[in-house]
């Protein structure tokens, strides 16, 4: 399930949350990112409570593609307590990208 909330800025969304935020750098054009639309779903579904999934749509915030180093799309990064803590690109399975996850949680 998607919910749209509206923050100030990125880091008052990470600062704010009481969970880790994991966040899909992704851009429309790009084919392998909607390819983790439905992974993306899973995962959300599967850590329900224990997980933020945020997207950032890199042509629309490019400081922020800048700030975090996005050279490849999909990139995703897990954050905690409002630093990075893992960093994936690429095409990723939900059940082992799940798995992963769990392991910084």
């Amino acid at each position: 399930m998607t919910v749209k909330k509206q923050y100030n800025s990125f880091q008052e969304l990470l600062e704010s949350s009481d969970l880790p935020v994991l966040v899909d750098f992704n851009a429309t054009w790009c084919g392998p990112c909607k390819m983790m639309g439905p992974v993306l779903d899973q995962v959300s579904a599967f850590l329900k409570n224990r997980l933020l999934i945020v997207k950032i749509d890199t042509d629309k915030y490019p400081g922020l593609a800048s700030r975090y180093h996005i050279h490849s799309l999909p990139t995703l990064i897990l954050f905690k307590n409002g630093q990075p803590v893992e960093r994936m690109e690429g095409i990723l399975q939900a059940k082992p990208l799940i798995q992963h996850l769990q392991t910084f949680l």
